[in-house]
């Protein structure tokens, strides 16, 4: 598995993995206007970071933003001393083969070289695996941090709840 910066030609293909892996957590149901802000990576990477997971033969199977600060429109956090990740994506079919683990490892490192305190990230409740991925990574829950995205409902109604999570560095 090689983790590295995206080049400009793989936003659309990655675009295309993120928005899949994200509705394949909704039932493969349209996810509104949030779609939108899943394809658009060439700006997530003119704000942020943006890396690529490619497998043994050098096909894209997932990305990664990892927000460098509190100042970047990318960040869902205020915390000066904090960075973050958000959008991490593996393409379903390649799921468990440890391209999320390798994504999230490479946020964690820049974090550490960046020498941030701690690294934030938030997660809907249908992304149990990646928050059990995460918990064995070293995250902890972080209530006080959810978010409440009031402009999102899901299914039954109820308005989108993000759960945060922490890594001290």
């Amino acid at each position: 598995m090689l983790i590295r910066r995206i080049d400009p030609e793989e936003y659309a293909a990655l675009g295309s993995i993120t928005l899949a892996a994200y509705r394949h957590l909704n039932g493969d149901q349209p996810l509104g206007p949030y779609e939108e802000e899943l394809v658009d990576v060439r700006s997530r990477a003119l704000d942020s970071e943006v890396y690529v997971a490619l497998d043994d033969e050098g096909h894209l199977v997932g990305g990664v933003t990892y927000v460098p600060d509190a100042h970047r429109a990318m960040a869902e956090f205020d915390d000066p001393g904090a960075a973050g990740i958000r959008m991490l994506s593996v393409d379903p079919a390649f799921e468990g083969r440890g391209a999320g683990r390798a994504l999230v490892s490479t946020c964690v490192e820049r974090a550490r070289e960046q020498r941030c305190a701690r690294l934030i990230l938030h997660s809907a409740p249908m992304m149990t695996r990646a928050q059990s991925l995460y918990v064995r990574m070293g995250f902890e829950r972080a209530p006080a941090l959810d978010r409440f995205i009031a402009e999102e409902v899901d299914a039954a109604g109820e308005v989108l709840h993000l759960k945060a999570f922490t890594l001290a560095l």
